[in-house]
């Protein structure tokens, strides 16, 4: 059954659609309309009490843009835990990787559904964005 999204929170998800970064603005571009080894992207949707960057439902994979706001986040971590339990994948890229490497980041994603078939949980929630260099790295 699925669970109903409140008002409040759909104009929320609305309003950030609106507010795109340009990672996430680029990533959108490369994921929309099946362009990525024919997976089915949403962006900016609610799931339980979370909002994720883009999700494939056929996939149970979500994929987020992050700043160097998100570096060591544990607010992050939680959260990825959570929706791991929810029976999702997580990836996170950081921004400047999607903006300078696009290319390199979809075959990321798509190497790592291949190697990743289910989701694993771990206290320690979702891998870090990928690759390490870029904004946010030490």
């Amino acid at each position: 059954m699925r669970q109903s999204v409140s008002k409040q929170k759909r104009a929320f998800a609305k309003t950030l659609r609106a507010k795109a970064t340009d990672a996430e603005i680029k990533l959108w571009r490369l994921l929309r309309s099946r362009r990525l080894a024919s997976m089915k992207f949403r962006r900016q949707v609610p799931i339980g009490p979370w909002i994720v960057g883009f999700a494939s439902f056929e996939q149970r994979l979500i994929v987020e843009a992050d700043g160097s706001q998100h570096a060591e986040s544990e607010g992050d971590n939680r959260r990825d835990y959570d929706l791991s339990e929810r029976g999702f994948r997580v990836f996170r890229f950081w921004n400047n990787d999607i903006l300078m490497q696009p290319q390199s980041v979809m075959e990321m994603i798509v190497d790592l559904v291949a190697r990743s078939p289910s989701p694993v949980c771990t206290p320690g929630g979702a891998q870090p964005p990928s690759p390490t260099r870029g904004e946010g790295s030490k």
